[in-house]
């Protein structure tokens, strides 16, 4: 089926089409909102989420963005809303253990440090290195984040990431940037052979 034929598909509510868009874009959706949240679990909630969202506002879909970038769109936005929500649930929880009044048994460490996870685009040999890197991406501003995880595990180019992110080429040389000195920064010298 045809981009198009796909998109008109969809627009008409055919689950012909919409198990053809699930199928051509789970993984991708999925890995993006995993590097983003970073516990698998979620992840999964949200990626269906996210596929809900598009098969209930497709019919505003009109073109003028690439399909796959308005895909990575709606994931990383209700990625960055999932995991702002979970880190205030911590913070208010961590908050108010400190007073003792949280039922709550979770350790003021589970609050700094992140959740550990395999992300399924990492190899075995490079596991230990990316949960350092995963948990100082966590850390970086949510558009960095977003346009470091799209770039470095996505694959997208700049070009493709302001589509995404509907922002302009400069925009995205600086949000990168600025993601990688406050990297190099967070990680020493543990990464100085990364290359970025």
């Amino acid at each position: 089926m045809e981009l198009q034929q796909l998109i008109d598909g969809l627009q008409r509510g055919s689950q012909d089409a919409f198990r053809q868009l699930v199928d051509a874009y789970q993984h991708r959706v999925y890995n993006t909102v995993l590097a983003i949240v970073q516990q698998p679990e979620e992840a999964e909630d949200v990626a269906q989420e996210v596929f809900v969202e598009i098969f209930e506002s497709i019919h505003r879909f009109e073109g003028e963005d690439r399909l796959t970038a308005w895909i990575y769109r709606i994931a990383t936005t209700k990625a960055l809303q999932s995991y702002r929500k979970r880190h205030a649930r911590k913070r208010f929880a961590f908050l108010t253990s400190l007073y003792g009044t949280s039922d709550n048994d979770e350790s003021a460490d589970d609050r700094w440090h992140p959740v550990d996870f395999e992300h399924p685009g990492v190899k075995l040999e490079q596991k230990e290195r990316a949960k350092v890197l995963f948990g100082a991406i966590s850390r970086l501003s949510d558009q960095q984040k977003v346009a470091f995880t799209l770039h470095h595990v996505e694959g997208l180019s700049y070009a493709e990431i302001t589509e995404v992110m509907n922002t302009s080429l400069s925009s995205i040389e600086s949000l990168m940037h600025r993601a990688k000195v406050n990297l190099r920064k967070q990680l020493g010298s543990y990464y100085k052979d990364s290359g970025f």
